[in-house]
């Protein structure tokens, strides 16, 4: 069961990370943090022993809810999976685009890789046990849907990132035909 402060701390994470997602990291010194957070400088510490620890867990905590509401819009049967396709894409980049163009900036940082490659190894988890959850759904085997969702998930954030849509449709095209292929080949199957 949560605490008091537990709840306190993870509402702190996400208000930090919103904050650094909306003015960089370099951008964002620790009153601008305390005031979004409606507390004081030294309260911060109460929860974190330094920045550095506050930067780490609020991006593997923020990060893990985009993933999570990424999750939620799973499509729920081969129908529905071209419309994931088409919708998913461009309301990341309007919901998420900042936090992950914040995600990248702390990972890719010196001090704090070795903190990306372990985010990015549970990725590698969650992705597989997501896959799993859709087979059922939409009758393609984890073993290939896993692969798909990595070259989903790249596209959509490189178009979160930068608004790239000649990359987004060329990646997007080649995933919905693999995916109807997909779908054909193992509806045949069965």
């Amino acid at each position: 069961m949560r605490t008091e402060h537990n709840e306190k701390k993870i509402a702190i994470m996400e208000k930090c990370f919103d904050c650094y997602a909306e003015h960089g990291l370099t951008g964002t010194g620790i009153k601008m943090l305390a005031e979004a957070c409606g507390c004081t400088q030294g309260n911060l510490y109460s929860y974190f022993k330094n920045l550095d620890e506050l930067i780490i867990e609020s991006t593997a905590h923020c990060m893990s809810k985009v993933e999570d509401d990424f999750i939620a819009k799973a499509p729920t049967d081969p129908k529905d999976v071209m419309r994931f396709i088409e919708e998913v894409p461009h309301w990341t980049k309007e919901k998420h685009g900042k936090k992950y163009r914040l995600m990248y900036q702390v990972y890719t940082l010196p001090k704090y890789i070795e903190h990306g490659k372990k985010f990015f190894e549970g990725v590698n988890e969650r992705y597989t046990a997501y896959a799993k959850m859709l087979e059922p759904k939409i009758g393609i085997p984890y073993t290939v849907i896993t692969p798909l969702i990595f070259i989903f998930v790249r596209a959509c954030v490189h178009y979160a990132m930068f608004e790239d849509e000649y990359y987004l449709n060329s990646q997007m095209e080649i995933i919905k035909l693999g995916v109807s292929l997909f779908i054909d080949k193992y509806k045949n199957e069965n």
